[in-house]
């Protein structure tokens, strides 16, 4: 990518957050660092769903733009962010997850050579145990090379396929990432990165396996229609913290 076409690409970081005030502060940097480095205009967006923690007065008090609303779920905040901002790619980035530099030039790079969008591979900001090590492994391998989805935490697109593709399908509370990554697709070329973003473990320690595996079995048993109801998803919208 040429230092002009770095320049004259503006992006908007669309930052989804319910009761982030422990995690925010830290992608607030990251994105600060990446642009910084990679020396491309930009906004920051934190669209602040209904959260009762000083979410939206952190944000403000770092001079950030706070969009402020009641929406419960994750596709809806993500759409939000997307309709107030102004820049002409949009990455969609989560209030736990920290975004290298590399990445977000990787990223550019691939709008600049012709993709729509994409995501990134995800790695942990603490060592799992082995079997977690394990699954991830697998999990990597499946969801990223095989099928080539965007992970939820991180995802770039460049505005005219967004509206193209129809921003993020609100009939789910969850699996919107995978549905919008099949959208794409059939607007032109999506990537996934070799490159990771840094996310949080942290409902590993605040769930037990068996909570974590109830959402997965609920799925499994009912189909779409377990994804299309905030009820039994509590992993993504107790907001336990």
């Amino acid at each position: 990518m040429t230092e002009r076409t770095v320049h004259t690409m503006r992006v908007s970081f669309i930052i989804p957050a319910y009761n982030e005030e422990a995690l925010l502060g830290r992608a607030l940097d990251s994105v600060h660092a990446a642009a910084g480095a990679v020396q491309v205009p930009y906004e920051i967006i934190v669209v602040n769903d209904a959260s009762t923690d000083r979410t939206g007065e952190l944000a403000r008090d770092r001079g950030i733009r706070v969009l402020d609303v009641s929406c419960r779920q994750i596709a809806a905040v993500r759409n939000a962010g997307a309709r107030a901002a102004t820049g002409d790619v949009f990455v969609f980035l989560d209030a736990d997850t920290v975004l290298p530099g590399a990445v977000l030039r990787a990223a550019l790079e691939a709008l600049e050579s012709g993709a729509v969008g994409g995501g990134a591979r995800v790695v942990m900001d603490e060592r799992l145990p082995l079997a977690l090590r394990l699954f991830m492994v697998l999990f990597t391998l499946f969801y990223f090379r095989l099928m080539s989805w965007a992970a939820g935490c991180f995802v770039f697109v460049r505005r005219d396929a967004f509206e193209k593709a129809g921003g993020f399908d609100e009939r789910y509370f969850a699996s919107e990432e995978i549905h919008f990554s099949r959208a794409l697709k059939r607007h032109g070329r999506f990537v996934v990165l070799q490159q990771a973003v840094v996310t949080s473990n942290r409902k590993l320690h605040m769930y037990t396996p068996l909570q974590v595996l109830r959402p997965v079995w609920r799925v499994l048993r009912h189909g779409r229609r377990a994804l299309q109801r905030r009820e039994g998803l509590d992993l993504w919208y107790e907001g336990r913290r």
